[in-house]
């Protein structure tokens, strides 16, 4: 099972810390929300528990499991959908870690994507061109390549940004039987109201860690108020050093 433990995490860019003072454990089989104003580090959190960014300071200690047993779904505009790519074909990239080398998609494989297509209502999409869906089927076509990766930990980016609500529902439904099953879920949310109803767990994110508990008590007014202000004081102290430069 995926559990990860967090000591004294340090993220940036060119060595300008994004998170720092980050410490934490996340147990196998949790449902947590990472939330917080914009620019508050929660995709560079997510970067780092893939391992495409190295921490500055401290350390990510990954237990049973490695890079390949991670789920990554990037927020929507990561995604170039101009290229010349079939929705079977780009789901069937969550099979990749599992055909080897040289290894073909069968009639097992064929199967297993036909099943995940159906499973987020793509039925009949199967030959559509990504460039000519909607953002909500795009966004069901990204949970159908989550689906087949069949990874133990699961991390999501902003997954219910820019889609109707119908559509919100139907991924949540998949998330929670992901969650039933003893996957391990992390997501970037921005809905508070949808966070408190579906994530026990929440990290509440301002560049530092405000709270990481229960997600009644992390999303507090209070915390919430002393997250919001965390981040202007941050964009403040910056502006300054930038006219000092």
């Amino acid at each position: 099972m995926a559990a990860i433990a967090i000591d004294n995490l340090t993220l940036g860019y060119d060595r300008h810390p994004a998170v720092h003072h980050l410490g934490g454990r996340i147990e196998a089989g949790a449902l947590l929300a990472i939330c917080g104003p914009n620019g508050a580090g929660k995709s560079t959190l997510l970067k780092a528990l893939m391992g495409q960014i190295k921490p500055i300071g401290g350390a990510i200690r990954r237990e049973g499991f490695g890079r390949r047993d991670i789920a990554y779904l990037p927020q929507a505009a990561e995604i170039d959908r101009s290229f010349p790519i079939s929705a079977s074909d780009f789901a069937a990239m969550g099979l990749i870690g599992g055909l080897g080398l040289f290894g073909g998609i069968g009639k097992g494989q064929s199967a297993r994507i036909v099943a995940a297509l159906a499973a987020v209502g793509l039925t009949g999409f199967e030959d559509r061109a990504i460039g000519t869906l909607s953002g909500g089927q795009m966004q069901r076509l990204l949970f159908a390549r989550l689906m087949l990766q069949d990874a133990p930990l699961i991390l999501l980016d902003e997954p219910f940004t820019a889609i109707d609500a119908n559509t919100t529902e139907d991924l949540l439904g998949l998330i929670e039987r992901w969650h039933a099953e003893g996957r391990t879920i992390l997501a970037v949310l921005h809905d508070f109201d949808l966070v408190r109803r579906h994530f026990p767990q929440t990290l509440l994110l301002a560049r530092e860690p405000v709270a990481w508990c229960a997600t009644h008590e992390a999303l507090s007014e209070a915390n919430l108020g002393a997250a919001r202000r965390m981040i202007e004081a941050f964009d403040a102290s910056a502006h300054e050093c930038e006219r000092a430069a």
